[in-house]
């Protein structure tokens, strides 16, 4: 068993086209011999967006705090703090935060996302 709170494991900035106000904290990985998942912390700042992208695998995102957007498929929907969020295969998509709080959320992956 792995047991730590969050803010013992680093946080980067999100050094990828397109991302800006993104900083990532990997929680769980197969590095920690997590055969099947990653779990990951994403902190977006005020006004701050992830990539507009697409991949091969899903995404299963909890909001933690803050307020901000998701735009999948075309759509845009509000986020705000319990909100929880699918992304299949596949599907063009980022997230973004609001100007005033920005937002905190979960991702989950499968290993091959990393």
């Amino acid at each position: 068993m792995k047991h730590f709170h969050y803010d013992e494991v680093e946080s980067a900035e999100v050094n990828v086209s397109g991302a800006k106000g993104v900083r990532v904290r990997w929680l769980i990985s197969p590095e920690d011999g997590a055969p099947n998942f990653c779990m990951r912390r994403f902190e977006i700042a005020p006004g701050g967006t992830t990539p507009h992208h697409r991949h091969p695998w899903e995404h299963e995102v909890y909001i933690l705090e803050g307020a901000g957007t998701v735009v999948s498929a075309g759509t845009e929907k509000p986020l705000r703090t319990g909100d929880v969020v699918y992304v299949p295969p596949d599907e063009d998509h980022h997230f973004a935060g609001d100007q005033k709080n920005g937002v905190v959320l979960l991702c989950l992956i499968p290993k091959e996302g990393k």
